[in-house]
């Protein structure tokens, strides 16, 4: 079959070179250039945490993209978009930030190894903010593929608040699960927070553990695939792939040298 010419939306919560604290880095700065490389047409938005050098990386306000208030309960915050370009690369990457969520030193824990109490608000902020942000681009994706806990909303939104929107109506979603596994909870606020229009407490059910496997069972119920690489070997993640292992939404890919090759050809299936 020959290759589409695809248009694949890449979130993540790090891309190397601008972050890097686990494989998800390496693999979401690998995979997105080698469909580039193979004619396909990407965008890649992150969360612009505060470890991100704004100088150094030539990060700059995309002003036309920012500005818009996203809910968060029964808050508003506004919503900043940045953008650099990986060096050597011709990729561009979309940077979502937002002073209260994003502006602190470290990633998800603070300088005392505690783990944020709002981090469940802000993987929240983020996939609303991902959604709002590809709608001001105007570009409609025919993929959209999700990579850890932090984008695991993504999915159920464009089921739901974003079916009939025309830029999200025919994409496909895939969510790419990693041994990033932690016991932490979130805050117990956290199914308030994450509604948005036509979502009611049913379809965030799995949140009601406010943990991460929680996040991780609401991406597996609304992607269209699941996909991990290769076996995974943390604990927690076995226990919560196990509870997924009847879903035959839930595919394996072996890293190795064909791995930009078996993405394509998923890619392509779920396109039709």
């Amino acid at each position: 079959m020959a290759n589409q010419r695809l248009r694949i939306l890449y979130a993540s919560s790090e891309i190397n070179p601008f972050l890097q604290t686990s494989k998800v880095a390496d693999f979401v700065r690998k995979l997105p250039q080698g469909m580039q490389e193979r004619g396909m047409e990407i965008r890649i938005l992150v969360p612009r945490f505060g470890l991100i050098n704004e100088r150094k990386n030539r990060l700059h306000e995309v002003v036309r993209l920012s500005g818009i208030n996203i809910p968060i309960g029964n808050e508003e915050k506004p919503l900043v978009i940045k953008v650099a370009s990986i060096p050597n690369a011709k990729m561009q990457v979309y940077f979502i930030d937002n002073e209260d969520y994003f502006h602190r030193k470290s990633v998800f824990y603070d300088q005392d190894n505690n783990f944020y109490p709002d981090n469940g608000d802000r993987a929240v902020f983020f996939c609303k903010g991902v959604l709002e942000t590809v709608k001001k681009l105007g570009w409609a994706p025919d993929i959209v593929h999700c990579h850890d806990w932090m984008t695991a909303l993504i999915p159920l939104y464009m089921k739901t608040t974003y079916k009939n929107d025309p830029i999200f109506k025919n994409a496909k979603t895939i969510f790419s699960v990693y041994d990033s596994f932690f016991d932490h909870k979130f805050g117990e606020d956290l199914l308030e927070k994450a509604k948005m229009m036509d979502i009611d407490e049913t379809l965030l059910s799995p949140l009601k553990s406010v943990d991460f496997s929680g996040f991780i069972k609401v991406a597996a119920n609304y992607a269209d695939k699941v996909v991990q690489l290769e076996d995974l070997d943390e604990a927690g993640m076995k226990k919560i792939m196990e509870d997924l292992e009847n879903d035959k939404k839930v595919q394996t890919i072996e890293s190795g040298d064909d791995l930009i090759d078996s993405h394509l050809e998923l890619y392509n299936e779920l396109a039709g």
